[in-house]
């Protein structure tokens, strides 16, 4: 049986492997590296011998990382990526006081709503490094190199060994451009049913949400193009290719230049909400927990005496389209 120290390749040999497996080649890494190619491959054989299986496919004077590799090599490029980190941190202090942090965020939330805000909070925190990376849906924190994310759902992460903060819920209206709506007469939700809806490919019932709670069937509605991100939706419906049903506060810049109008006074609380979800083994890092706290301030702040006037979302979910 292994002990844990044999489980604990060296250093030296992780970077051989991973500069091999990134550039296909023992000589590129031992250039890269500053060694021989000799050393490289030394330094490879040594972790086969050490895992028990091949990690290359060796033809020639070519290499390949083998399937097994191929997976070793990005766990492998993400310890050696936080190792680096870790110690730039700790040469510099910055792990007693502030540090980097990682994020991963929903891309409108992030341009709409937090990176406005986050002059305040590099105000208070100058020594926090925050590193942005686009999400749209949940991932593994124990693959990807993210210490924490902006999720929109239910209270709930796949996996276990996370922790989860509610920040907001939002309000959904149906929005339109001025030219859209006097083109195609809208006038009364029913019209609703005969003109494109447009779509954003994460919310596939929110059409279907509201038009059930105006008291009509939405097998009846007429489908429109669907896209990845609400940025993407409030443009096209600028642009008149329909109607969107968007949260509202992702739009309020296109509300107040008259690019897009609220065509009825009828919006929906989401029944699912906007959350901070982070594993709990860096709950208490330095730069996670200075973001928690300012973000959990921010969201009451920002929602104080909005949410509860606006009914929730009732009943069953709904497909349309």
């Amino acid at each position: 049986m292994n002990s844990p120290r044999t489980l604990l390749p060296g250093i030296p040999a992780l970077q051989a492997f991973e500069a091999a497996a990134r550039l296909g080649s023992f000589t590129r890494a031992a250039e890269e590296l500053n060694l021989t190619q000799g050393a490289v491959s030394r330094q490879v054989a040594l972790l086969e011998e050490t895992v028990g299986v091949p990690l290359f496919d060796r033809v020639r004077q070519r290499v390949s990382p083998t399937a097994a590799g191929a997976a070793y090599a990005e766990e492998v490029r993400d310890v050696l990526s936080r190792l680096k980190a870790a110690t730039l941190n700790a040469m510099t202090g910055r792990n007693a006081v502030g540090g980097k942090l990682i994020l991963a965020t929903l891309p409108t939330f992030g341009t709409r709503w937090l990176i406005p805000r986050l002059p305040a909070f590099f105000r208070e925190h100058p020594e926090v490094t925050i590193d942005f990376s686009t999400r749209i849906g949940s991932f593994d924190f124990a693959r990807d190199a993210i210490d924490a994310a902006i999720h929109f759902g239910d209270p709930e992460w796949p996996g276990s060994g996370t922790r989860m903060h509610r920040l907001m819920g939002e309000t959904i209206v149906p929005v339109a451009s001025p030219d859209f709506v006097e083109r195609e007469g809208v006038a009364t939700p029913a019209d609703v049913l005969r003109v494109p809806l447009l779509r954003q490919a994460t919310r596939p019932n929110a059409w279907a949400e509201w038009i059930t709670a105006c008291g009509f069937d939405p097998k009846r509605a007429r489908p429109g193009p669907s896209f990845e991100q609400f940025a993407m939706v409030a443009q096209a419906a600028a642009a008149g290719l329909g109607m969107a049903i968007v949260p509202r506060f992702l739009v309020e810049e296109e509300i107040a230049a008259g690019r897009l109008v609220v065509v009825f006074d009828r919006p929906l609380r989401s029944r699912q909400a906007y959350w901070l979800v982070y594993p709990e083994a860096r709950a208490e890092r330095p730069a996670l927990a200075a973001f928690r706290e300012w973000l959990l301030g921010e969201c009451v702040r920002a929602t104080a005496g909005i949410e509860d006037p606006v009914p929730r979302t009732e009943g069953p979910r709904v497909s349309a389209f």
